[in-house]
């Protein structure tokens, strides 16, 4: 006999806890122990930035854990997230709200997301506390670094760019934040760097993004989401917003791990990354001064394949200070630096004019010509490691980097930026990493930390 529900009257009262009704193994209450250690002095960091008088405002770690569910659940937007909080339970309960309690407005997060947020910095005190908790577990080894980039879609159409020289800001632009942030940063700007190019195109709604084809291979603007992860649990250790170019994102690596060293103690042994960080500068600077085994395949220019003789079928002879040709004849350098990186080493014409192997060396030129790079004994100490079986090792492990992009933009929903300017951007990253960090940790641990050693 199939049954039905009576009920002929609702119960007036019901005894209610909101604790019971999340499950044990729940995401947010393995997340909630490290984000109570996190956000443990988030009030005397905010202090100063409120004022002493009128009306009480929005609980600043109220905020900071609806956006951590927002990122964590992909729910990009601040109005729907407000929607979602009023009426999930595990939500109103990671944020300690009571089935009672009124939910903030969603103007108030862009009020604090601007203002108070913005200028305290506390979404990077937050993002190195909760490493340091990681450093605690001992879920951060140190040994070795991996580094990369990601392009996300910037807040600004792509059908609206214009050539640096049509640009004439009107005064309502330049009270925008993103584009003010733009012109300071060209105001304080002393000389142009001869290694940047001048961008084609530049957005008039956030002038700070890059003109890139990079993502999906779609031209768009762009910022790189650079992260810097210690390999052995893909625990992201720094990150740094940047515009979606090359050469910004190999500029953030030193930054990145200049800073982790100051603020963790952090130096690796060994630094994981693909070509686009093979370059002679970046090498030199990791070998000479950091002290840092790259193992970074490098980014060759001298290859070719039509049959001509390459720069590596030339040997470089360290004593003589000179490159060795295939037929025994020396290739010296005047000492002239050309693009303030590159040294050119000649042949002598009288010796390639009667060279039998001329036809597979010299094309036009009367002499044979090999570029060396200033940095090149770096260059060939990441040659020397990439045919080891460490370097293969670390090729496989830097996968974990790229699937923590991977993760962000398919679980996270995180494929298009919502704040503008690279300040918003880095806003933005840095609560995504906090969110995959945070992640890590409750999935990973199964007993709450120790009490961190937060410097």
């Amino acid at each position: 006999m199939m049954g039905r529900r009576r009920r002929d009257q609702s119960r007036l009262f019901y005894e209610f806890r909101l604790e019971d009704r999340i499950p044990e193994n729940h995401l947010l209450r393995g997340m909630n122990v490290f984000v109570t250690a996190a956000l443990s002095d988030l009030h005397d960091e905010l202090e100063r930035f409120y004022s002493d008088i009128g009306r009480p405002s929005v609980d600043p770690e109220l905020m900071i854990r609806m956006l951590v569910v927002g990122y964590c659940y992909g729910i990009r937007s601040e109005r729907r997230l407000t929607q979602e909080v009023e009426l999930h339970l595990a939500y109103r309960w990671f944020c300690k709200l009571d089935l009672d309690d009124e939910i903030p407005h969603h103007s108030t997060f862009s009020a604090n997301r601007l203002g108070r947020f913005h200028e305290s910095d506390v979404l990077r005190h937050i993002f190195e506390r909760v490493v340091w908790t990681a450093m605690a577990m001992g879920l951060v080894k140190g040994e070795g670094f991996a580094v990369d980039a990601s392009v996300l879609e910037a807040n600004a159409s792509r059908y609206h760019g214009k050539a640096p020289e049509e640009l004439d800001w009107t005064e309502k632009q330049r009270q925008t934040r993103a584009v003010a942030e733009y012109l300071a940063a060209l105001d304080e700007t002393a000389e142009p760097n001869p290694d940047r190019k001048v961008p084609k195109v530049i957005s008039p709604s956030d002038p700070s993004s890059a003109w890139t084809a990079k993502a999906n291979k779609r031209v768009q603007f762009g910022y790189g989401l650079n992260y810097l992860i210690d390999i052995e649990n893909a625990v992201i250790v720094d990150v740094e917003a940047t515009p979606a170019r090359t050469y910004d994102e190999v500029a953030a690596t030193k930054t990145m791990i200049d800073r982790t060293e100051a603020c963790f103690d952090l130096k690796p042994k060994r630094l994981a990354a693909d070509t686009a960080y093979g370059t002679g500068k970046f090498l030199g600077w990791l070998v000479k001064e950091k002290r840092i085994t790259p193992h970074i395949p490098v980014w060759e220019k001298g290859d070719r394949e039509d049959g001509i003789f390459s720069r590596s079928d030339f040997l470089w002879d360290k004593k003589l200070g000179a490159y060795i040709c295939p037929n025994g004849k020396l290739l010296r350098t005047s000492g002239t630096v050309h693009d303030g990186r590159t040294l050119l080493y000649r042949a002598s014409k009288r010796d390639c004019a009667v060279c039998l192997l001329r036809p597979q060396c010299c094309t036009r030129d009367e002499a044979r010509k090999i570029p060396r790079d200033l940095h090149e004994d770096a260059r060939d100490v990441a040659r020397r490691k990439m045919k080891t079986k460490a370097f293969v090792r670390s090729r496989d492990e830097r996968k974990r980097i790229e699937m923590r992009f991977a993760h962000l933009k398919t679980h996270h929903g995180f494929e298009r930026l919502r704040l503008r300017g690279l300040s918003g951007a880095r806003d933005e990253f840095h609560l995504a990493a906090i969110v995959q960090n945070l992640k890590t940790l409750a999935l990973r641990l199964v007993r709450p930390p120790p009490e961190p050693l937060y410097a």
